[in-house]
C-alpha cells in the first residue's frame, strides 16, 4: 500500500511486533486493540498512562535509540512526517517496514485510521472508531454553526515566542472552531515578535497550549503587557494537536471551551 507521504509499504503478513514513534498513533493502536502487539514506544507516549511501564522506551520522537529498536526486532515501525525526522525514517527503513503518516486535516486522520485497520487486520475496530468520530464531528458542526468567528493566536512556545501558523493540523482544528488564526499568513510554527501582536491582528483570544511548552500564569502577564483587550486562555494542547482516537474526546472539549469563552 501507499503511506501518506507516497511511499510504497510492503507487508507479507499482518505485523505482530509494532514500534510506534508517535504518541497520538500509539493511543490509536491501543484503541484498535493492539496493545499486546506494541513492543516499543516513545517516552512521550503517555496515553494510556500505564503503557510506558509495560513497554520498552525507544527514545523520544526526535531522538531514538536505534540499537534498542533493532533488538526489539519489529515487523513494522510507525512514524509521522512532522513528529519524526527524515533521518529517523531512513534509519528505521533499514530495520523493518516503516509507515509514515502526514496529517493536516480530519480527512487525513480518517484515512490513517482506515489504513491501520487494513494493515493490522482491525477493520471492524477501525470502522467503529470512524463511526464514533463522524458522529462527534456532526454534533460539533451543529453546535458551532451559530457561533461567531473570533480572531485568535495559538501559542506553542516561549523563548522564542512561537505560534501555530498555516499548513498544520492545529490550524485546521482552529478553523473548525471558527477561530480565525491571525498568523495564517505564516507557515507552520513561526517565531513571532510578541510586541507586535496587536499590529499583526489584535486577537480576541490568545490560546496558550499545554504542550509542547508548559505555559504558566506568569506567562499570561508577560503577554498582557503587549495586548489590551485580548482574552488569554489556557487550552489542552492534546485536543488541538493529537489526531487518531484522541479526537473522540476533542469535540466535547471544544464545546466546553466555547462555553467557557
Amino acid at each position: 500500500m501507499i503511506d501518506q507521504i507516497n511511499r510504497t509499504v510492503t507487508l507479507k503478513t499482518t505485523p505482530k511486533r509494532i514500534i510506534s514513534l508517535v504518541p497520538s498513533q500509539t493511543e490509536l493502536l491501543v484503541d484498535l486493540g493492539l496493545e499486546d502487539f506494541l513492543v516499543g514506544v516513545t517516552k512521550f507516549c503517555i496515553h494510556p498512562k500505564h503503557l510506558k511501564k509495560n513497554k520498552v522506551i525507544v527514545g523520544g520522537t526526535k531522538n531514538i535509540k536505534i540499537n534498542t529498536i533493532k533488538e526489539l526486532k519489529p515487523d513494522i515501525i510507525l512514524c509521522n512526517k512532522e513528529e519524526n525526522t527524515k533521518e529517523i525514517v531512513e534509519e528505521c527503513e533499514k530495520i523493518a517496514t516503516t509507515h509514515v503518516s502526514d496529517i493536516f486535516t480530519l480527512n487525513d486522520t480518517k484515512k490513517l485510521i482506515k489504513q491501520y485497520g487494513t494493515i493490522f487486520n482491525r477493520k471492524n475496530e477501525a470502522l467503529n472508531i470512524l463511526n464514533k468520530l463522524n458522529f462527534e464531528i456532526r454534533s460539533f458542526n451543529n453546535f458551532i454553526k451559530e457561533k461567531d468567528y473570533k480572531k485568535v493566536a495559538y501559542f506553542i512556545w516561549r523563548k522564542p515566542w512561537m505560534v501555530a501558523g498555516n499548513n498544520n493540523f492545529i490550524n485546521h482544528l482552529l478553523s473548525l472552531n471558527k477561530f480565525s488564526n491571525i498568523y495564517i499568513n505564516k507557515e507552520r510554527y513561526p517565531e513571532i515578535d510578541i510586541t507586535k501582536i496587536q499590529q499583526e491582528g489584535n486577537p480576541d483570544l490568545i490560546l496558550l497550549s499545554s504542550e509542547p511548552y508548559p505555559f504558566k500564569e506568569q506567562h499570561v502577564f508577560e503577554i498582557q503587557e503587549h495586548v489590551q483587550q485580548s482574552k488569554i486562555i489556557f487550552v489542552d494542547g492534546e485536543m488541538f494537536s493529537w489526531y487518531g482516537s484522541r479526537l473522540l474526546k476533542a469535540f466535547n472539549y471544544f464545546k466546553q471551551l466555547h462555553n467557557r469563552i
